[in-house]
């Protein structure tokens, strides 16, 4: 995995949307004691009774407040909060592009490098903390893609990553998607596995 890509990218903004959002990106590098050794990503399943996405995969983050210096401030707090991750053992590579949500929120992805421990997920927020190995999430059994439009922005395309019980799909599979092409030799393959009707269900 190179990492390094992270640092190097020029990564473009969004400053058009109504409100300012940042996620962390969680590396974590495991000694090599199973099939999936290596580096991994760290996800949190978000509670059943958030009032967006609930019971969805995502990267730690939430919307830039107040007392956030910047947007990596915004990211490294929302880990503390959501998971316990100190900001001091993380270590922030890069960022990625930002996206726009159907929530209307522009969210800034950061990169980082953080320990190999237990994170406690805070239950008002977090159904379970995720760590999922790269070497799944690249493997070309574990994903699959879907082409339908989007009410406010037009035809899209859709990215399901499938290991084990878990599905990253949305805009955390977006982000997803970027982090696995910059880094890895992983590339979305040029056509979609379907195209759906807009009102078709989410096959998760």
């Amino acid at each position: 995995m190179h990492l390094a890509r992270v640092a190097e990218h020029a990564a473009t903004g969004v400053t058009d949307e109504q409100r300012d959002a940042a996620v962390l990106v969680p590396v974590i590098t495991r000694e090599r004691s199973d099939d999936y050794g290596g580096a991994h990503l760290l996800f949190t399943k978000r509670a059943d009774h958030l009032g967006e996405h609930p019971g969805q995969m995502s990267f730690p983050g939430g919307g830039r407040e107040p007392v956030d210096d910047d947007l990596t401030a915004t990211a490294l707090r929302e880990a503390d909060e959501e998971i316990g991750l100190d900001p001091d053992t993380a270590e922030v590579v890069g960022r990625l592009d930002d996206i726009r949500t159907i929530t209307r929120y522009a969210v800034r992805p950061f990169v980082a490098r953080v320990p190999d421990r237990e994170y406690v997920p805070d239950e008002h927020e977090v159904a379970e903390v995720v760590v999922l190995p790269i070497a799944a999430l690249t493997d070309p059994d574990n994903y699959d893609s879907e082409r339908r439009d989007h009410p406010h922005y037009g035809e899209v395309r859709l990215h399901f990553f499938r290991v084990g019980d878990y599905v990253v799909w949305g805009a955390t599979g977006r982000i997803l998607v970027q982090f696995l092409e910059l880094t890895t030799d992983w590339r979305v393959p040029d056509d979609p596995d379907r195209v759906v009707d807009s009102d078709a269900d989410f096959p998760v």
